[in-house]
């Protein structure tokens, strides 16, 4: 009991809250277990300790912890190869299209670089997510102290007929440690792991990098094993993608913040399941620091998303397929010409992007969805057909706003928005606006005329005089 009254500023318990303890088995626990329970919960009231969201510092260091098991040892040669890579199929993309990013240089990023440069952007895509968890939690801890067999909290040195919606306020900052502690955690599980798969910093679709085309070398090498191709072609058919990628966010400054700003709509309308919530406060272990982490890692999202969820996906698909397209026909433009394999590769990482793999499924457990372009063939035939229909500078003009940018209407016909773009008309969804617009000025035309007998609204001063 010794830590307890430790807890308790040293003075000894109530008879009755040691009655509790002892019937919940606290009371003669392993006093290291206990010990580490109390350094932790001491933690969390900590001055400076209570926080919320994820925790950047520290899920980068353990996302890293797992990646040196297994990371890739960086010399001058890939520094050099990569930014010969990068400069080589930049000359390449400028003779197929006509955005510009004339200060992107080339990198290359150990597994442990890209963790650390990325993990801001990851944090604020999952934030969202903790505030929910927090909520969640904290709802489900007080609803448990109003229970019938709730303990009592008069014996535990609350006053008595307390308002437990003070309490709850007093629990708040703890509760945000808990959340951001458990969703902290997960983060960098999941982005430890994508550290291993990801073949260049912005493969996933979302810009993680601002400012360089960077490729991870290590796996490059292992993606390129077993391949029918040379290394150092593997290395310009990358570079040529993963800079076309960055070229267009650069150059495009809407496309980024749209694509995460869909990601964090979908988090922020995510639902708690409320009752695994439930089921792992009421049956945690609290002698083990970590029971509520374990019993809730992975289990607490709610499966159905909401209607304003789908609408986010939708539009984040959308998104997700229209900046893969572009980048997978100019890519093909500009290494076709200069490299045997296009077309195998261009299937190859169309396949890839496609179906995800392990990394991006851990992903989808922490934020509810899966990172994939699923319409990528039907986008980058779309800008296919553009090119042909007006020339590489129509296609890439489609970019210019996100009112005239396609839609996922018009990746179902692209036919029709290929001719609407020729012709002057754009997306389906702006052309729609555009015969709303038209249609209400023509009314209010109309009306003019009826009331005044004139388009003016007034006589008409040659008529002759009536009756």
């Amino acid at each position: 009991m010794k830590i307890f009254r430790d807890l308790n500023g040293g003075r000894d318990l109530p008879p009755q809250l040691v009655e509790q303890l002892k019937a919940m088995g606290i009371a003669d626990a392993d006093p290291a277990q206990v010990a580490a329970m109390t350094s932790q919960i001491q933690s969390m009231f900590a001055p400076g300790a209570q926080r919320k969201g994820v925790d950047v510092a520290s899920a980068t260091a353990t996302a890293q912890e797992h990646a040196e098991s297994e990371d890739h040892e960086m010399g001058s040669r890939e520094t050099v190869l990569a930014e010969q890579a990068v400069h080589v199929a930049s000359m390449w993309l400028d003779q197929v299209t006509d955005l510009e990013a004339p200060a992107l240089t080339g990198a290359a990023l150990s597994r442990a670089e890209w963790i650390e440069e990325t993990m801001p952007v990851w944090a604020s895509l999952v934030d969202p997510v903790a505030d929910g968890l927090s909520a969640a939690i904290r709802e489900s801890m007080t609803a448990r102290l109003g229970d019938a067999d709730a303990p009592d909290l008069q014996a535990m040195g609350l006053p008595a007929g307390m308002d437990l919606s003070m309490l709850k306020q007093q629990l708040s900052p703890f509760v945000d440690t808990m959340a951001s502690t458990l969703i902290t955690g997960q983060t960098a599980e999941a982005v430890g792991t994508l550290s291993s798969d990801t073949l260049t910093a912005t493969e996933v679709g979302v810009p993680l990098l601002t400012s360089r085309v960077a490729l991870l070398p290590g796996n490059v090498a292992a993606f390129a094993d077993g391949l029918d191709v040379s290394l150092d072609e593997v290395w310009l058919h990358l570079a040529a993608r993963e800079a076309a990628r960055m070229r267009l966010f650069t150059a495009v400054p809407w496309i980024g913040p749209q694509i995460l700003a869909a990601v964090q709509s979908y988090a922020r309308g995510i639902a708690i399941d409320t009752d695994a919530i439930d089921a792992a406060v009421r049956d945690i272990d609290p002698s083990d620091p970590e029971a509520l982490q374990e019993a809730l890692t992975g289990g607490f999202l709610n499966p159905s998303p909401t209607a304003a969820q789908r609408q986010a996906l939708v539009q984040l698909e959308t998104w997700l397929a229209l900046v893969e397209g572009w980048v997978d026909h100019v890519a093909a433009r500009a290494t076709a010409q200069h490299l045997p394999h296009t077309s195998a590769m261009t299937e190859m990482i169309r396949r890839r992007r496609a179906t995800g793999g392990p990394a991006e499924k851990t992903f989808a457990g922490l934020v509810g969805l899966e990172l994939r372009p699923r319409r990528l063939r039907d986008a980058a035939s779309l800008f296919a057909a553009l090119e042909e229909r007006v020339g590489a500078s129509g296609r890439d003009g489609v970019w210019a706003h996100p009112d005239v940018a396609p839609s996922g209407a018009d990746l179902d016909d692209i036919l029709g928005f290929v001719e609407r773009t020729a012709t002057g008309g754009g997306s389906s969804e702006s052309a729609d606006l555009d015969a709303a617009l038209e249609s209400i000025l023509r009314e209010a035309d109309e009306g003019g005329k009826g009331e005044g007998g004139s388009a003016t609204g007034g006589s008409d001063p040659d008529a002759p005089p009536t009756a």
